[in-house]
């Protein structure tokens, strides 16, 4: 099918996705709790279904008193067994394919189950959904006249036992329709290469010569990527190769440290910026309004939503709330049930709701990263949006960062300890280091109630990373590749003492 004719009928096509969007709008509570029904009935013969009677089952109340929260570690015998070839225990379907992750906070692999209704109904979905709202916000996007920029993860499929597991991105990639792989650059086989260095040098030859209108990939990579295809090709910024470019399709990480740089890269205010919110168990939220920083939460994706509020988290008085109770402003845990088995699951991300009608949020980070040792409640939100803000007062931006405690000892008391990697250190660093403690404690009260006269915390502390510091220190674990993450803050000084060392 020629291009032209192709991108009309793409697009055509997605256009008429966003009524179905407006059904969930409208009722969103109901959507919810018609997909629970959905799912119990679905899996009320597997071996899970049976041990948590999932067919006496019939109101939420009878599903949140019967079933329990769980965590990885609490499934991981039955993956373990489904990865063998056992199967209907958690969902009733085959599965085969399993998206392997380290996650930012344990070494140790987890094999996160995706069944093919969770390929089908929630990812594809989800993609499919993306370029519906961006089409329908943008009804003169030429998107499909050019090809997609795609950046995945590092690692290839690998079998085992007749199943298969990898990164997410390469399941998807191994999984997707025609049509997508002809407006996808670079190539199928390209994209599945293990070795990441080697692969960055296949991407740049395959797409340089391509003309890309949109991009999509975790903003940390992508970046390294594009400033590559800057150096080989000695453009000044990248519209200049790609005149075409639109859109940037963005998730994983929080863009605000890099917005600077990739605004210098595509330096022009038609260029549009949508991020999207996807994991190894599900897809999310997807940004539905140019030039916005809120995502609308999908309902209609096989995945059923509970909430932990942050300030009950852990504690014996730990309660959980569904959709329709969540308050906005308020930080939550999320919870999912979802249509490849994961039950009350605890997916270790925060978020905060701008909005409950429609169901709007924030990423706000992960339960297991911030920084409370002193009770200043300090969430990546916070660290990422001020180190943004205080990156454009002085005029440089950050590669990669991370912080840690230091501890109360003796007489000394406790502070934050930073080390970032900028693309040039501040003039000042000084300077630096007093704004961005200034802009901290505006934006978390606990924080700077906690620094008030230094009673408790003294001022904050960065060290100036090495070129390449963060780089090297993924590759020492063997973790370069699109989708591995910095850990940003920690309550612990597990990854800053080893980058200290590292940058002597």
């Amino acid at each position: 099918m020629p291009i032209p004719l192709l991108h009309s009928v793409l697009s055509w096509f997605l256009k008429k996705r966003v009524h179905q969007i407006e059904l969930f709008l409208k009722y969103p509570n109901e959507v919810q709790s018609e997909l629970l029904t959905k799912l119990v009935d679905q899996a009320k013969n597997t071996w899970f279904g049976k041990e948590y009677g999932f067919s006496s089952i019939k109101s939420y109340e009878r599903f949140a008193d019967q079933v329990p929260i769980s965590t990885y570690e609490d499934l991981a015998e039955l993956i373990a067994r489904t990865r063998k070839g056992e199967q209907n225990l958690f969902w009733p379907t085959s599965i085969k394919w399993f998206a392997k992750s380290s996650g930012t906070t344990n070494a140790k692999s987890k094999f996160i189950p995706v069944s093919n209704e969770a390929l089908n109904e929630c990812h594809f979905k989800a993609g499919k959904d993306m370029l519906s709202l961006y089409f329908n916000n943008n009804p003169n996007s030429q998107l499909f006249q050019g090809k997609a920029l795609r950046l995945g993860g590092s690692k290839s499929l690998y079998e085992e036992n007749n199943t298969y597991f990898g990164d997410l991105s390469a399941i998807i990639i191994e999984n997707l329709p025609l049509w997508a792989e002809i407006v996808s650059t670079p190539s199928h086989k390209v994209s599945m290469m293990d070795e990441w260095e080697t692969k960055m040098k296949a991407i740049i030859n395959a797409c340089i010569s391509e003309d890309v209108t949109s991009l999509a990939g975790v903003p940390s990579w992508m970046l390294v990527l594009l400033k590559k295809i800057q150096e080989q090709t000695g453009k000044h910024n990248l519209l200049e190769l790609w005149p075409n470019a639109e859109v940037y399709f963005h998730g994983g990480v929080s863009f605000n440290p890099y917005r600077n740089e990739y605004e210098s890269i595509f330096p022009t205010n038609d260029f549009k910026y949508y991020e999207i919110y996807n994991a190894s168990e599900g897809f999310f939220g997807i940004q539905d309004q140019n030039n916005f920083d809120e995502l609308l939460l999908m309902l209609d994706y096989g995945i059923f939503y509970e909430f932990i509020p942050m300030d009950t988290y852990g504690l014996p008085t730990q309660k959980v709330v569904r959709l329709a109770e969540v308050e906005k402003d308020k930080n939550y845990a999320v919870v999912i049930s979802t249509n490849a088995g994961l039950w009350r699951y605890q997916i270790g991300d925060t978020i905060r709701f701008t909005s409950t009608s429609p169901y709007r949020f924030r990423i706000t980070g992960r339960t297991k990263h911030h920084i409370n040792v002193f009770g200043e409640e300090l969430v990546i939100e916070n660290a990422e949006t001020a180190l943004a803000d205080v990156c454009k007062v002085h005029q440089t931006a950050v590669i990669d960062f991370t912080a840690g405690p230091v501890f109360m000892d003796g007489k000394s008391k406790g502070k934050h300890e930073w080390i970032v990697e900028f693309k040039s250190p501040p003039k000042n660093i000084d300077q630096f280091m007093n704004d961005l403690d200034a802009r901290l404690q505006e934006l978390n009260s606990d924080y700077e109630a906690k620094r008030y006269k230094n009673m408790t915390l003294d001022p904050l502390e960065i060290h100036v990373g090495r070129a390449n510091l963060f780089h090297d220190w993924l590759k020492e674990r063997n973790k370069l590749g699109g989708q591995n993450k910095i850990p940003r803050l920690s309550n612990s000084r597990e990854f800053i003492d080893v980058l200290l060392e590292m940058n002597r």
